[in-house]
């Protein structure tokens, strides 16, 4: 499971216990709700801090990849061959975990099926 699903699933977890603790209190419901809310941001901050630290690498990680193929991308429409032939080795390795990411560069090739240019899908 992602450490972004883990986090997000630990942090409404915190949050239905919390107000289910509440209920007995005679508050109104949206008092409840807003105390519950209170508490588990800052239970969340202490107990799930591990996840929400794996959860930022992982984000991180996918950022650097996409500024990466980013740059790639420009330096192929500028002209450079290499980065153009690297771009079709991504593509063709099928990378699951780029997939996964939706950080995928598909194949388009041109009608009479000569070259084929890289564009990210």
């Amino acid at each position: 499971m992602s450490p972004a699903v883990k986090y997000t699933l630990g942090r409404l977890g915190l949050f239905v216990l919390i107000f289910v603790l509440l209920l007995p209190l005679p508050l109104n419901i949206l008092v409840k709700a807003m105390i519950a809310l209170a508490v588990s941001a800052v239970a969340s901050y202490f107990l799930l801090a591990d996840w929400r630290n794996k959860m930022g690498e992982q984000l991180a990680g996918a950022a650097s990849r996409r500024t990466a193929e980013k740059q790639r991308l420009r330096a192929a429409l500028a002209g450079d061959e290499e980065a153009a032939a690297a771009g079709d080795r991504v593509a063709l390795a099928g990378d699951d975990e780029a997939v996964a990411d939706g950080d995928r560069v598909a194949l388009a090739g041109d009608e009479d099926g000569g070259s084929k240019a890289p564009r990210a899908s």
